[in-house]
Formats: C-alpha cells, sequence, structure tokens
C-alpha cells in the first residue's frame, strides 16, 4: 500500500473514532467558556460626568426630557466619551439613542418614565420585530454602529406597558379579558405582511412600519454594536423583548434585574450576537427569561449570522415560559451556549432548558451545555427539546446536536425529559449526567432522538435507561 495514503487512512480512522460520543465527553467543552470570558470585556469610560439635569431634564415626573437626553449623550460623545448621569427622580422621556463612548448612568433612586405615547418613538429606525428586519418604531433605548456603550447604575427603567398601553397591541391580551379595542387594534395583519415582504426579498429600507400596524418595540437594543455593558438597573413593564443585543459583539449584561409580565416580554435576547457574558441577573417575565435567536425563516437565513459563544451563570430565574431558551426564531443557527450555577423556581415557569424550533425556521442548534442548575417547582418540563414548536411546516427542518446537561437538580415537574422531533430528522448527541428529577407526575416522552445517552439520572428516585 502506499505510504502516503496508509497515514491518510489512519488519520481519517482516528478522526472517525474520536466523533464516537465518549470521546467527545472527554474532552471538556467548558474550557472553551473560559477562552470564550477571557474575551469579554466590558468598555471602560473617560472620567467625565454630563448631569442630564444641566441640560434641561426635571425629574418632576411631568416634564419631558426627551431633547435634554439627547443633548447630554451628543455632548458626551463629542467630548470623548464618559458617564451621562441621571440624579435621584422621576424623569420622563420619549426614545433614547446611545453613542459610542457613553455611559449612561441611572443613579440610585432615579427612574426613567418612558412615553405611552408611540410618536415619542418615530422617526423609524432599522430594527427587528420577532426576528425579522424592518423600519419600525425606535426601542426605548438604541443605538446602532456604535462602539463602548453602557447602561449602568441602580436606578429604574420603567416602560410604563400594562394592559391598556403596548400590551394590547399584541390582540388578545389582557389579565381582565380582552377588551373591545383589543380585538380592533392588534399586530397580525402588520406582522403577515412584514413576513410576506421578507418572503419576497423586500429591501429592509422599503419594510416601512409605525403608526397603525401595532407593532411593538423592544426596551434596549444595541444593533451593530460592539462593546456593550449593562448593569445594575431595575428593568420593568416592557412594550416587549426586555434586553435584545441584535448582530452585537463583546456584550456583557450584570446584575440587572427584570420584572415584566407583558405578553413576548422576554428577558434577554441575544440575536446573532457574538461573546455574550449574562451574569448575575434576576428575571421575572412574562415570556422566557432569556432567548437566543439569529432571526426567523428566510430572513434568518438572508443575514445568516449565528449567534455563538453565550455565557450565562449566576441569574436566578422566577416566572417565565423557559429559564435558559434557544429558539424559536434560529434560521441564522446558535452554537457555543455555556449556562451554569442558576437558580429556576416558580410554579409559574415552565421549563428550565428549552430549545424549539420547527421545519419552517430550521436552524442548527449545536454545543449547548447546562451544569449545576437547581430547579425547584416547574410546570411542564425541565428539559424540553421540541421541534414542532407553533405547528409550522416546511421543508427546513432543524438540526440539534450536542447538548449536555450536567448535576440538574428539580423539585417538581410535569415531565423530566420531553424530547419531540421528527423520526426522519432526529436530534443527536443528547447526553444527561448526575441528574436527579423528583415529583415528576408524567414522567419522561422521548421521540426523534438519535444517540441519546443518561448516565446516572434519576426520575422520582428511579435510574432512567434508554431502550
Amino acid at each position: 500500500m502506499n505510504k502516503k495514503f496508509l497515514v491518510l487512512a489512519t488519520l481519517i480512522f482516528v478522526a472517525n473514532s474520536c466523533s464516537n460520543k465518549s470521546e467527545t465527553l472527554a474532552v471538556d467543552p467548558w474550557q472553551e467558556a473560559e477562552t470564550i470570558l477571557a474575551r469579554i470585556v466590558p468598555p471602560t469610560f473617560p472620567d467625565k460626568d454630563f448631569l442630564v439635569t444641566d441640560y434641561g431634564a426635571v425629574g418632576d415626573s411631568l416634564t419631558d426630557c426627551t431633547d435634554a437626553f439627547a443633548k447630554a449623550i451628543v455632548a458626551c460623545h463629542e467630548a470623548g466619551g464618559g458617564r451621562v448621569v441621571v440624579p435621584a427622580g422621576d424623569f420622563s422621556t420619549g426614545a433614547i439613542h446611545l453613542k459610542s463612548n457613553v455611559n449612561l448612568h441611572v443613579s440610585k433612586g432615579a427612574r426613567l418614565l418612558f412615553s405611552r405615547d408611540p410618536n415619542k418613538y418615530l422617526p423609524q429606525v432599522y430594527t427587528r420585530f420577532e426576528a425579522i428586519e424592518l423600519m419600525n418604531y425606535s426601542p426605548l433605548i438604541y443605538a446602532y454602529e456604535q462602539e463602548n456603550i453602557a447602561v449602568t447604575g441602580e436606578g429604574e427603567l420603567n416602560g410604563q406597558a400594562d394592559d391598556d398601553h403596548w400590551w394590547y397591541w399584541k390582540g388578545k391580551w389582557g389579565h381582565a379579558g380582552v377588551t373591545r379595542e383589543a380585538r380592533e387594534h392588534q399586530q397580525k395583519p402588520a406582522n403577515e405582511r412584514l413576513k410576506k415582504m421578507a418572503e419576497d426579498g423586500v429591501p429592509v429600507s422599503e419594510r416601512i412600519f409605525g403608526e397603525g400596524d401595532y407593532l411593538r418595540p423592544s426596551f434596549v437594543q444595541p444593533y451593530k454594536c460592539k462593546n456593550v455593558l449593562i448593569e445594575g438597573v431595575t428593568i420593568k413593564d416592557s412594550p416587549m423583548w426586555v434586553l435584545h443585543p441584535v448582530l452585537s459583539e463583546n456584550v456583557t449584561i450584570r446584575n440587572v434585574t427584570i420584572i415584566s409580565h407583558g405578553p413576548n416580554s422576554d428577558g434577554c435576547d441575544p440575536e446573532s450576537s457574538k461573546d455574550v457574558l449574562i451574569e448575575g441577573c434576576v428575571f421575572d417575565t412574562g415570556d422566557d427569561c432569556i432567548a437566543i435567536k439569529s432571526g426567523r425563516d428566510h430572513d434568518g437565513r438572508r443575514v445568516n449570522v449565528p449567534s455563538e459563544n453565550i455565557i450565562v451563570r449566576k441569574c436566578v430565574m422566577k416566572d417565565g415560559h423557559g429559564g435558559v431558551v434557544i429558539g424559536s426564531e434560529v434560521s441564522g443557527n446558535v452554537r457555543n451556549v455555556f449556562a451554569e450555577d442558576c437558580e429556576m423556581s416558580s410554579p409559574n415557569l415552565d421549563r428550565a432548558l428549552r430549545i424549539k424550533s420547527n421545519p419552517r425556521r430550521g436552524g442548527t442548534i449545536e454545543n449547548v451545555y447546562m451544569r449545576n442548575v437547581t430547579v425547584g417547582d416547574v410546570a411542564d418540563a425541565v428539559v424540553r427539546i421540541f421541534m414542532f414548536y407553533a405547528n409550522e411546516t416546511g421543508d427546513n427542518y432543524p438540526i440539534v446536536r450536542n447538548v449536555q446537561v450536567k448535576n440538574v437538580t428539580s423539585k417538581k415537574s410535569k415531565y423530566g425529559i420531553l424530547i419531540e422531533a421528527d423520526e426522519g430528522h432526529p436530534v443527536e448527541g443528547i447526553y444527561l449526567e448526575n441528574c436527579s428529577f423528583e415529583n415528576v407526575s408524567d414522567g419522561n416522552i422521548l421521540k426523534g432522538y438519535k444517540n441519546l445517552e443518561l448516565k446516572n439520572v434519576k426520575v422520582n428516585g428511579e435510574e432512567v435507561k434508554i431502550d
């Protein structure tokens, strides 16, 4: 046999052998998490303060301070950067647009009260609604193609959304029942029109939405930004998704408390973003606590930028549809997600780890790692992988591979492990080790998987065996 051919054949054999799951697990993936963490460095700012009250802001809850915030931010930016400081008081404002090298510092005792008037978020900006690009209302705090930006402090950001403001745009929504106004003013027609525009390849600059379309803005959205810090603040009552970095890199979200129980009030949605740390945060939400996304359907495949290198640690998840969630808008792919040392518990929290997509949205989700998570009471499953989300059909079957869950315990749930995927397109390489799920009422559901491995996994005290 030719010597070169023999060497090549040997290398191929070794590579194939190492692709075996047992060999893969011998390499600690958490070493990669440390490498990612070393790259995530929060921005720093010059030691210069710009007090918003020096630019006309009045903390009386009545004066419109939108222009004062804009003037202070421009002055700070043009001076080379620093802090735009909001002192104690209640400051009413419309959209705030950050610029490079500006840290919006919300002091203890300060509240930013964001206007309920949609016109305060015009003119339209380049944004996303449910992971599709468009021109729409500005997010409440927004930055586009900026570097070194921050929102910090011990103060409060309040979107003032409720059943009568913003939330009813969802359509069928309302804690006290659906009003006539809610039925007549809702997002569905515009949302369907937007999805059709994306499918037809209409340029984003021509996808113009606003008054009369009822597509709610996110709360804080850095779009195509680098070096982002959000730290310390409390955020309440968002119109829609709360923290939504899009196409951004080097993002640190630390010690933030999020309380928002409206429709689609996801706590944090890193979308098509890279090198993101979410640490020490508290989530009490009306939807997923953390939901990692990368664009939806045709639009996600057109942009084709994954979310990758996402680290979640030392967070507390209370109410929400899921604690750490990937999906459902993952058409641009997601990879390298690490979650550790979190606490999750609430009868209104549905799942701990949730991965969701469908054959219309597609996407590849790979290299997902969770360890050392304590779960109290969840309503549905501790681990749920569901590839039929929203019953949407198509030919873009999602790929899920290499998901590892270690040292996760729960006290009460309906299911322990719930896997549902197409038998012809199974999820692959799912590995659970040293997990204990107590008071599970309905056992496990396992359909559409390949290479599922359980090691010392117990449900109601009995070790789970795979046939």
